[in-house]
C-alpha cells in the first residue's frame, strides 16, 4: 500500500488501543504501520489472530451517559468519531443497561475497515525491542500482554519496573446446555438496554444452602498455582476472581455478582437468596458467559463446580475461564500529559499498559494517543480534553492525578471528576450534573457548539 507522503506513525499493537489510535490518525490523513504479533506469537489470552479481539467480557458495561461515568465515555467517544464504539453499536447484543457485542464480528468489522484502508499498512510481526531510531513516532498499544521481549526493552528503557496484576477470565456456556424450567430470563428490575427488551440475562436461582455450599466449594476448590516470581503479584480489585471475592467473606459475593437484588424467579414466584447470572455472549445467542465469575480454578474444578449452580447441571463449556498476568507501566512518573515517554517523547502508550482497566478505556487511551500523535505529525498543537470530561479525568488521572506509589489500573467513574462549583442538592441530579458539564466542555475542545442530548435523554 502506498502510505502517502508523510512519514508514518507506528504503532505496536492491534488491540483496541491501537486500532482506535490508527483510526484517529487516517481520519487526519497521516499514515500508519499497525503492528501485530500475532499469529506469529500468541499470549496466554488470546484465541485468534484478529485484531481488536476481546479476550475477556463481551460488554463495554453501561450505555447511559447521563448517571454511569463510562455510559459517559461512550458518548464522548462517539462524538470524537471512534472506530470502536462505531463497530460496538454496529455489533451489538442484548445486555440490559450495558453495551454489549458479538466478540467475533466486532473484531471483524474493525479489521475489514482498517485492513481497507489505502494509509494503513498491517505488519504482522513481532517487536522484540525497542522501536528502530528511524521511527520518530510511535506508539505502544501492546497491552496488559506486553510480549517479553518487548517488555524487558520498555522496562529498560524506562529505568522503572513495570507493575503487574492478574486478570481472569469467566466461562462462556452453550446456552442450549442451560436447563430453562429453572434458569429464567430478567434484567435486574425489568430494565431495557442497548437491543434488549428488559429480558437480557438468563438467571439461575440459588437457595440458602445451595449458596452457602457452593462459596465453600469455590474455597476448597484445586486453583492454579502461581509461579514463585507471581507469587506477590496484586489482583486488580475490579477484576477478581470469584473465588478470591467469597475468601473476603460468606456474604460477599451476595453482594457482588450473585446479588438477587431486583430479581423475581419468574417460574414461582419466589426471591432467591442468590443469584447467578449468564449474558448473551455472541449475536446468534447460541452463547452465554457467567457475569463476573472470573476464575482461577482448574479447568476439571470449573466443570465440576459450576454444575452445581440450579440451572447449569449439564452445562456445555465453549470456554471455560483462565488465569494471565498484566504488566502497566507507573504512568504518573513516566509519562507526559500527550502520554509520551517524558525521557523519550518518541515513543507514546497508549490502552491497558498505560495502567487505565477496562475495553473503554483502553480504546479512549487509544483516541487520545492518535490524536496527539497526528498534531505532532501535522505540526500543530493538541492540549489534552477537559478534566471536567471523561477523556480529560482519565488521562488526567494517568499523568499525574494518581499517587505514583499506590499506582493500580483503573476504570473510569465519577471520583475522577472535579466536583461542580454549584454542587446540585439532589443526590440523584449529581451525576446528570456532572455528565452534562462533561459534553458541554467536550464541545469545546472539539471546537463546535454543545450537542443536543438527544440520545442521553
Amino acid at each position: 500500500m502506498t502510505l502517502g507522503t508523510k512519514p508514518p506513525v507506528h504503532i505496536i499493537g492491534g488491540g483496541l488501543a491501537g486500532c482506535e489510535a490508527a483510526w484517529q490518525l487516517v481520519q487526519r490523513q497521516v499514515p500508519v504501520v499497525l503492528h501485530e504479533m500475532r499469529p506469529h506469537r500468541t499470549t496466554e489470552a488470546h484465541r485468534t489472530d484478529g485484531l481488536a479481539e476481546l479476550v475477556c467480557s463481551n460488554s463495554f458495561r453501561s450505555d447511559e451517559p447521563l448517571t454511569n461515568a463510562v455510559g459517559l465515555l461512550h458518548e464522548e467517544m462517539r462524538r470524537c468519531d471512534s472506530l470502536v464504539m462505531a463497530a460496538a453499536d454496529r455489533q451489538k447484543v442484548p445486555a440490559g443497561g450495558a453495551l454489549a457485542v458479538d466478540r467475533d464480528r466486532f473484531s471483524a468489522d474493525i479489521e475489514a475497515i482498517l485492513t481497507a484502508h489505502p494509509l494503513i499498512t498491517l505488519d504482522r510481526a513481532e517487536i522484540t525491542g525497542l522501536p528502530p531510531a528511524e521511527w520518530d513516532s510511535v506508539i505502544v498499544a501492546s497491552g496488559p500482554l506486553t510480549s517479553p521481549d518487548l517488555s524487558e526493552a520498555i522496562r529498560s528503557l524506562t529505568g522503572e519496573a513495570s507493575l503487574a496484576f492478574f486478570d481472569a477470565i469467566a466461562p462462556i456456556v452453550h446456552k442450549d446446555s442451560i436447563d430453562l424450567e429453572t434458569a429464567w430470563y430478567q434484567s435486574r428490575y425489568d430494565k431495557p438496554g442497548p437491543g434488549g427488551d428488559g429480558k437480557d440475562y438468563l438467571n439461575c436461582p440459588l437457595d440458602r444452602d445451595q449458596y452457602f455450599a457452593f462459596v465453600e466449594a469455590l474455597l476448597t476448590g484445586d486453583k492454579t498455582e502461581f509461579k514463585q516470581w507471581e507469587a506477590n503479584t496484586p489482583y486488580f480489585d475490579g477484576c477478581l476472581p470469584i473465588e478470591v471475592m467469597a475468601s473476603r467473606g460468606a456474604e460477599t459475593l451476595r453482594w457482588g455478582p450473585m446479588k438477587p437484588i431486583g430479581l423475581t424467579n419468574r417460574h414461582n414466584g419466589s426471591k432467591p437468596y442468590a443469584v447467578v447470572q449468564l449474558r448473551q455472549d455472541n449475536a446468534l445467542g447460541t452463547l452465554y458467559n457467567i457475569v463476573g465469575f472470573q476464575t482461577k480454578l482448574k479447568h476439571a474444578e470449573q466443570v465440576r463446580i459450576f454444575r452445581t449452580i440450579p440451572g447449569l447441571e449439564h452445562a456445555e463449556f465453549a470456554r471455560l475461564g483462565g488465569l494471565h498476568r498484566n504488566t502497566f507501566l507507573n504512568s504518573p512518573v513516566l509519562l507526559d500529559t500527550e502520554l509520551r515517554l517524558k525521557r523519550h517523547p518518541r515513543l507514546r502508550f497508549a490502552g491497558q499498559i498505560t495502567g487505565v482497566e477496562g475495553y473503554v478505556e483502553s480504546a479512549a487511551i487509544g483516541l487520545l494517543a492518535g490524536r496527539f500523535a497526528a498534531a505532532d505529525r501535522l505540526g500543530e498543537t493538541l492540549a489534552p480534553p477537559p478534566p471536567t470530561t471523561a477523556l480529560g479525568a482519565l488521562i488526567a488521572h494517568i499523568t499525574g492525578g494518581a499517587d505514583a506509589t499506590t499506582f493500580q489500573p483503573m476504570n473510569i467513574n465519577f471520583g475522577l471528576f472535579p466536583p461542580m462549583e454549584e454542587r446540585p442538592r439532589a443526590k440523584q441530579e449529581r451525576k446528570p450534573a456532572l455528565a452534562r458539564r462533561a459534553l458541554d466542555d467536550l464541545a469545546g475542545w472539539l471546537g463546535h457548539a454543545p450537542l443536543a442530548l438527544a440520545k442521553a435523554q
